[in-house]
């Protein structure tokens, strides 16, 4: 990585008005930067002789029709208070390199706008809101920003202009290094998204109350619980890359017998960042016993001929949909007798979970439905005394289950988290939603209350449904579930 030479001073000056009163600020420097400082000559040289590169005649983003309808909503159920939803700051990984900008969920539902730094307001009118989208503008070439600053453009690259941020999204934009001022002085109700930008938490900060700021992110949230059309073809855009990642990992099991889970890892990653932004979450690439533990994502572990690979994943789109698939495949191609016994067990509780899956139905049905099938099958195996009805009444047949069959997927692989409970697990389903159905089986390697055979075996299959108007659709069917499906696909992957 090149060493800039002020990368803390993003507000780096070079003034060269020798009548200005007030002395030139001095240039905030690496510690052990290589060049002292800049040569008047230098300055002079770097603020001309550039070409125009303002964009023109911008087609909006394919969302802003949605944005724009999801901001109205928003305006209609908070009238007459000032809305305020920010993107988030970039965040230090370590020293002076940061991780990866993700714009947060309210913002980029709101705007489409993926860029640090970003805020959304909602000034409240006689009519309804005006909406402005505050935003850093093009880098200063006057000043040198463009070239001293570490988030200068010849360092991090070209930011859109105010005028094309606002020919692309729609909104009116502004210099959001102005927004602070402006909000101190803000009078009348205010709500604020918090956890994003402690600077604007800050400006706001005997303005708002933790309670009302509460109710502005459930209704963010419970905003996402149903999709629109725009949404139900990212998420299977989503899908779609992610079936095409787990074809990527067949192909080259044979390669991460010969080093590590960390091979799968990095495959999937590749099809993610060619195909979409990143991926949706940390990739679960569990090989063996490592299946067993539920967020595996060490991902450091053996791939051995005869184990089973749990491998759950999502490729996240570049407008922040991910999909969230699993699948528990046979390293060396051929289920086991036992591994295909419990793999067999699973599929048929997802059948019932996904049959479940309907509108007008109770959002708990899936999850019951899969359960029930999972505690008979552990009754008939003589691991947990039955009737069945008492199994699940006490939760028995938790210890192999652990995990509810599901959850709400969107711009977060759990989504619409804030939600309240009667809107969500004890909600009812409606055409529009999207979730997971993923029940899972998983005997631990130290477990002594079961058969050996057992013992190391963890079982989860996933996929991704979008509730429709006379049922479900499974987004994810590309990738086969049963398991001599499963096999046949793996030997044709493997040529």
């Amino acid at each position: 990585m090149s060493e800039a030479l002020n990368p803390e001073t993003p507000e780096a000056v070079l003034d060269d008005d020798a009548d200005q009163a007030e002395e030139e600020k001095p240039l905030k420097q690496r510690k052990n930067g290589l060049y002292p400082g800049v040569s008047d000559e230098l300055a002079e040289s770097m603020k001309s002789g550039w070409a125009d590169t303002e964009l023109h005649g911008l087609e909006p983003i394919p969302q802003a029709a949605y944005t724009a309808a999801r901001r109205a909503a928003l305006s209609a159920r908070f009238p007459g208070e000032r809305l305020v939803i920010p993107a988030g700051n970039l965040k230090t990984r370590s020293n002076d390199t940061e991780y990866p900008f993700r714009a947060s969920v309210e913002y980029a539902y709101l705007t489409g706008n993926l860029t640090e730094d970003g805020v959304l307001v909602l000034e409240p009118t006689s009519g309804g809101h005006k909406a402005t989208i505050y935003l850093l503008p093009r880098s200063d070439r006057e000043n040198g920003e463009f070239w001293l600053s570490g988030q200068g453009e010849l360092w991090v690259g070209r930011r859109h202009s105010l005028t094309e941020a606002e020919q692309l999204h729609g909104i009116p934009a502004s210099d959001v290094r102005e927004l602070a001022d402006a909000l101190r002085e803000a009078t009348g109700p205010v709500r604020v998204v918090r956890g994003y930008d402690a600077g604007v938490e800050a400006a706001l900060t005997d303005k708002v109350t933790a309670e009302r700021d509460e109710e502005l992110r459930v209704f963010l949230s419970e905003a996402r619980l149903v999709k629109d059309e725009f949404e139900a073809g990212e998420l299977q855009k989503a899908v779609d890359s992610t079936v095409r990642g787990f074809e990527d990992v067949v192909k080259v099991l044979d390669k991460a017998e010969a080093t590590s889970e960390r091979y799968i890892e990095g495959t999937f990653f590749l099809r993610a960042r060619v195909e979409g932004n990143d991926v949706g979450y940390g990739s679960i690439c569990a090989a063996g016993p490592h299946a067993c533990t539920l967020h595996w994502v060490r991902n450091d572990g053996p791939v051995r001929s005869g184990d089973l690979l749990l491998l759950d994943a999502g490729v996240e789109t570049h407008t922040l949909y991910t999909a969230d698939v699993t699948r528990t495949l046979p390293i060396n191609g051929t289920y086991s007798e036992i591994q295909k016994k419990i793999y067999d067990a699973v599929y048929e509780a997802q059948e019932a979970g996904i049959a479940a899956v309907q509108p007008g139905g109770k959002y708990r049905d899936f999850h019951d439905a899969s359960q029930r099938v999972l505690a008979q099958k552990l009754v008939e195996w003589g691991l947990v005394e039955g009737p069945v009805e008492r199994v699940l009444e006490l939760g028995l047949q938790r210890r192999w289950t652990l995990h509810g069959t599901g959850h709400m997927l969107g711009m977060d692989v759990h989504d619409c988290a804030a939600a309240r409970t009667e809107t969500y697990v004890d909600g009812t389903l409606e055409p529009g939603m999207c979730l997971t159905v993923e029940p899972g089986l998983y005997f631990q390697a130290d477990d002594l209350t079961v058969p050996e055979e057992y013992r190391g075996i963890g079982v989860r299959i996933e996929d991704d449904i979008l509730v429709t108007e006379d049922g479900n659709r499974n987004l994810s069917a590309g990738l086969p579930r049963r398991s001599d499906e499963v096999e046949a696909w793996m030997a044709s992957l493997k040529g």
